[in-house]
């Protein structure tokens, strides 16, 4: 879930026009599933490449992490459109959001899978891991979409806090 936060954090900053409209802007709960949906792959195969040397040869993730990260592949094509307009209402208005909405799916797709994966590489703190490995053996037996819709909910209850705030991404109440 940090990891989607950062990826949601990372886009909604790449611009200065973008971080002042991530203040004003929320995800509603099918936004973050969306985004979710789509990122998950990269999110797991980040982690993945992050976490297998530090936790060794016996752990989930070592293991099947990247068959995981493959299970949840094909949802992404569904969730794509939905997952970008989250995206670009997180970036705000800009020239910045303007020109990623102009370019094709095909440009973009790629960029932001290589973007999720490069951030949870270089960002996740790795004395996270062998809780991340639990958590995501917990969730290996379950579809894609439920995963997905676990997150949005976790998303959802922090919402319903004093702060509703994941770094700089609001979480939509109600």
């Amino acid at each position: 879930m940090r990891a989607l936060a950062l990826t949601l954090s990372l886009i909604s900053l790449a611009s200065s026009q973008a971080a002042m409209a991530a203040d004003a802007a929320c995800l509603a709960p099918r936004e973050a599933t969306a985004v979710a949906s789509y990122a998950l792959p990269s999110v797991i195969a980040g982690t993945s490449q992050r976490c297998s040397p530090v936790l060794g040869k016996d752990a989930y993730l070592t293991r099947e992490g990247m068959k995981l990260s493959a299970r949840y592949g094909p949802g992404k094509a569904a969730a794509w459109p939905a997952a970008k307009a989250a995206l670009l209402k997180m970036g705000g208005a800009g020239d910045m959001t303007d020109a990623v909405r102009k370019l094709p799916d095909a440009t973009v797709q790629p960029l932001v899978d290589g973007l999720v994966t490069s951030m949870v590489v270089e960002q996740m703190p790795t004395d996270r891991c062998s809780s991340i490995d639990r958590a995501l053996w917990l969730l290996s037996p379950l579809p894609p979409e439920n995963t997905a819709e676990l997150i949005a909910l976790s998303l959802g209850l922090m919402a319903q806090g004093k702060n509703p705030r994941i770094g700089r991404i609001a979480i939509c109440k109600g």
